[in-house]
């Protein structure tokens, strides 16, 4: 009997493909690459050098593997692992020592996202148009909508709402004047705050690309994805489609949280385990430049 050692087995792999040449993901490279490119920009930017991503892309390799390829009855040993990903052994060793997970989310963002939620979407914040309303900073008695009610429904006595009032204020989410309240409703995006912008990132960017993947691997049901691709227009043409996504988009973007807030409050009261299923829905804009 012949012993197959690492590197024959990866030799054989690709001998295969390359004599498969249909095989070869090509097109699934491509679309890598063109992934890639604004993440490397941005690590770039972020100062995050090849080494520190070379790290993390080992561990979150090893992650994956031991998530989506287990085999049934079977321990997904190091040396699976390692046939799977390409990793050395010695390295899956001491990946799967080092214990991280990215799906806590922090309470800050926690807090600032419900709170936002209840404020577009509970009929006693909305004016008779169904907008959030700008609200005074304390109310007349305690059942009155306010800014400090708000803070205190989401945060009950935790976290002062001054705390918030001044947190939201820095990052450009709320403005005051003559101590009444007005939401931001144009994105809800924080003009600073380098911390809560990657957590969206990395949040947002995740889910949209995991059902773009599951759709490409034909998983069933396939998730809805679509978007509206033009190029050659002017700037005001850019212009007339922004503001037609921020008018429509934000508007459909209200509407659904306005449903979500009821069906997660029905879900909530009924106790049901299997209640338990998250929905991540986005809307997104981008432009630039054609290249030559």
């Amino acid at each position: 009997m012949v012993k197959l050692s690492r590197e024959n087995i990866y030799s054989m792999f690709n001998k295969h493909y390359q004599s498969n040449p249909s095989e070869t993901p090509d097109a699934t490279i491509t679309a890598t690459r063109k992934i890639l490119r604004p993440l490397v920009y941005l690590l770039l930017k972020s100062r995050i050098i090849f080494p520190q991503l070379a790290e993390t892309l080992k561990k979150v390799y090893v992650e994956v593997a031991e998530e989506k390829f287990k085999l049934p009855e079977k321990e997904l040993t190091e040396s699976r692992l390692s046939l799977i990903t390409g990793i050395h052994r010695k390295d899956i060793k001491r990946l799967r020592t080092n214990e991280h997970t990215d799906n806590t989310t922090p309470q800050k963002i926690d807090i600032g996202a419900r709170m936002v939620s209840l404020w577009i979407s509970n009929p006693a914040y909305l004016d008779k148009d169904k907008k959030p309303k700008a609200l005074p900073l304390k109310g007349k008695h305690k059942t009155s909508p306010s800014f400090t009610k708000l803070v205190y429904e989401i945060c009950k006595q935790d976290i002062r709402p001054r705390v918030v009032l001044d947190d939201w204020l820095n990052l450009g989410i709320i403005t005051l004047q003559n101590d009444i309240v007005t939401l931001n409703t144009q994105a809800f995006v924080a003009k600073t705050g380098a911390d809560e912008k990657a957590f969206f990132l990395g949040h947002n960017i995740s889910d949209h690309l995991s059902a773009a993947a599951s759709n490409l691997v034909n998983e069933a049901p396939p998730f809805f994805e679509r978007c509206i691709y033009y190029d050659g227009l002017s700037n005001d043409s850019i212009k007339q489609l922004e503001a037609l996504v921020e008018d429509k988009g934000m508007e459909t973007i209200l509407e659904i949280n306005r449903l979500a807030m009821k069906l997660k409050k029905k879900d909530s009261s009924s106790q049901n385990p299997d209640n338990n299923k998250r929905i991540n829905i986005g809307l997104y804009v981008y432009h630039e430049e054609e290249n030559d």
